[in-house]
């Protein structure tokens, strides 16, 4: 019989947002529970006892940034009709290159490479699962006579591919506008 996930009680919700906010803000590479508690209203005692360890509070963190990012492929997502690949990344990238997401995705990017470098404790698995999140979602973007084959495999990965170096790019320079003159130049080739 499959282990059910307790209902966190409304004071580990509120934590758990306060703490995103702070992670959001702060980045989660040098996370120390006392200041973090300090800002939060909160002590290490509580966060200790509800998340069970500060690998469990940055689990539950990245857990919470994944439903964000979740969000955001949802919105490009339409299975139903599919919009075609290189619609679906140009919404995406919209999303991606607004200023006001900039701290959500270098949360992201902090996470992916850690997933990276750390594959064991809080961060296993987070770069692999974001991959495998956003290739569902370019699928569900692509007509099902491209979807189904290899080269609409392949496309998707390309796609995803541009993304994320494109996101990569922005976030190290800020240059939205050099980096979104690729994004489509290179959309362009794809829609070929």
């Amino acid at each position: 019989m499959p282990q059910r996930t307790p209902t966190p009680s409304a004071r580990q919700t509120e934590l758990l947002e306060a703490a995103y906010a702070y992670a959001l803000a702060h980045g989660l590479a040098d996370l120390s529970l006392r200041p973090l508690a300090e800002a939060i209203g909160s002590s290490p005692r509580v966060l200790l006892f509800l998340f069970g360890s500060k690998d469990g509070l940055v689990r539950a963190l990245l857990a919470r940034a994944r439903a964000d990012e979740v969000a955001l492929l949802g919105r490009a997502r339409e299975p139903e009709a599919p919009v075609g690949l290189v619609p679906a990344v140009e919404r995406v990238w919209a999303w991606l290159a607004a200023e006001e997401h900039r701290p959500l995705l270098r949360l992201w990017a902090e996470a992916y490479t850690r997933s990276l470098v750390e594959p064991d404790g809080a961060w296993a698995g987070f770069a692999r699962a974001t991959v495998e999140d956003w290739l569902a979602a370019l699928a569900d973007c692509q007509p099902p006579s491209e979807r189904d084959g290899e080269a609409g495999a392949v496309r998707r990965t390309l796609a995803l591919a541009v993304l994320r170096g494109a996101l990569l790019d922005l976030l190290a320079t800020d240059d939205e506008r050099r980096v979104s003159a690729a994004v489509a130049h290179q959309l362009a080739l794809l829609r070929s």
